[in-house]
């Protein structure tokens, strides 16, 4: 027999006991006794081929603990993505998720937003443009001439509270300025400007109650809506993030942060829980900074606040399930930021999954354009294998 072919057939030999070596390691991680890594392989096995499950989703969301009535409904990404690249066509990508754009296309729809102050984009020539700028000289006369004494700059592309700053004071020189941050740390506005496009927006204020969550930081509720082809919108799922003393910003993926659920219904807060990263994470009743109390809190005018977001969603079409980021004001809820395609951590909050209310927003839109496409000329998978990550596909691909 030839040396290639040797090579080969020892080759698809070999292979299946290396991908069953790997699998039973990444099991090794969640128990230490051989038969209980071969139980969690199977049950992954069985969690990939009917819902295309990843490894880092069953590791993060500890299913090996799970009921049933969790399994069913947890939304993993590869289903996500079927959905939504459906209802969210990438055509309308950056209406979401660049900022700038976002502010002008909400800011006349009676969407309440924080006011823009400036837009700096520094590959942009403008001619006396009282809103964008593209280099030092500009951004200035455009602060200078609007009086700005605090604000919020962000990258427009960034997410998950990447790449903010909030400014308290700004004193102005003749050919720059110094900005002293929220933690008393002072800048020049030179050193921001980059590469990188930006934006120069009002500061937020939460009411009171949100601000006894945590004093530095913005604690803004997710609102997971849906638009449906009546013009209906729906409110799934709601949770709050956030954030620990002396912390500006509250994002649950980067840990160190406190999540709570709200009951969509009724705007009681529960679940409360510590997150330090995943698989560390611990339930708590209160603040673990402040000490205030978290679970059992009834959001104040809740009822009116939910009608207000389902209103956000109808302004906003373009993007049919949609994770809203709303700081809670005095004036009424402020978007801070809209997603098209966001992440599942919220379904560890609320101890349950979104699937049901995703597909059924999904089905009604496939029912109501029937052969009309509206992707743009992008292929949906309606049908076939979902994109599962290399690393999971070729592992279960040889694990038998």
């Amino acid at each position: 027999m030839p040396c290639v072919m040797i090579k080969s057939l020892f080759k698809k030999l070999l292979n299946p006991l290396i991908a069953k070596r790997q699998l039973m390691r990444w099991a090794s991680k969640m128990d230490s006794s051989p038969a209980g890594q071969r139980a969690i392989a199977q049950d992954y096995k069985r969690l990939y081929e009917t819902k295309g499950l990843t490894t880092d989703e069953y590791y993060e969301f500890e299913f090996e603990k799970r009921d049933e009535a969790f399994r069913k409904s947890f939304l993993g990404l590869n289903e996500q993505r079927y959905y939504l690249d459906y209802l969210n066509p990438v055509k309308y990508y950056s209406l979401a998720r660049n900022k700038y754009m976002a502010h002008k296309m909400l800011e006349n729809t009676g969407v309440r937003k924080s006011e823009l102050y400036c837009y700096y984009q520094p590959e942009a020539r403008y001619a006396d443009s009282t809103e964008n700028a593209n280099d030092l000289a500009s951004v200035l006369r455009i602060l200078k001439k609007k009086g700005v004494q605090s604000c919020v700059i962000k990258t427009t592309e960034s997410s998950h509270g990447d790449n903010v700053w909030v400014i308290n004071a700004i004193e102005y020189k003749d050919n720059d300025a110094v900005m002293t941050r929220f933690d008393g740390e002072t800048l020049l506005l030179s050193t921001v400007l980059g590469y990188d496009a930006l934006i120069f927006e009002s500061v937020v204020h939460q009411t009171k109650q949100f601000a006894a969550f945590n004093q530095s930081s913005v604690n803004t509720v997710r609102f997971m809506t849906t638009l449906y082809p009546d013009g209906s919108a729906r409110v799934i799922a709601t949770f709050i993030k956030i954030g620990r003393a002396g912390k500006c910003v509250d994002n649950a993926g980067g840990g160190g942060n406190v999540d709570v659920c709200v009951d969509t219904e009724t705007g009681e807060v529960k679940y409360a829980i510590q997150y330090d990263g995943w698989r560390n994470i611990k339930d708590i009743e209160k603040h673990p900074d402040s000490g205030n109390q978290l679970n059992g809190v009834i959001i104040e005018n809740w009822q009116v606040i939910k009608e207000e977001v389902k209103r956000f969603q109808q302004a906003f079409p373009y993007c049919k399930a949609a994770g809203w980021d709303i700081a809670i004001t005095d004036d009424g809820p402020v978007v801070i930021e809209v997603n098209d395609f966001w992440d599942r951590t919220g379904q560890y909050f609320i101890r349950r999954g979104w699937r049901q209310e995703i597909r059924d927003c999904y089905l009604a839109w496939r029912k109501y354009w029937g052969d009309i496409d509206p992707m743009g000329g992008v292929k949906h998978y309606a049908t076939g294998s979902l994109r599962l990550p290399l690393k999971d596909k070729t592992m279960m691909s040889k694990f038998s």
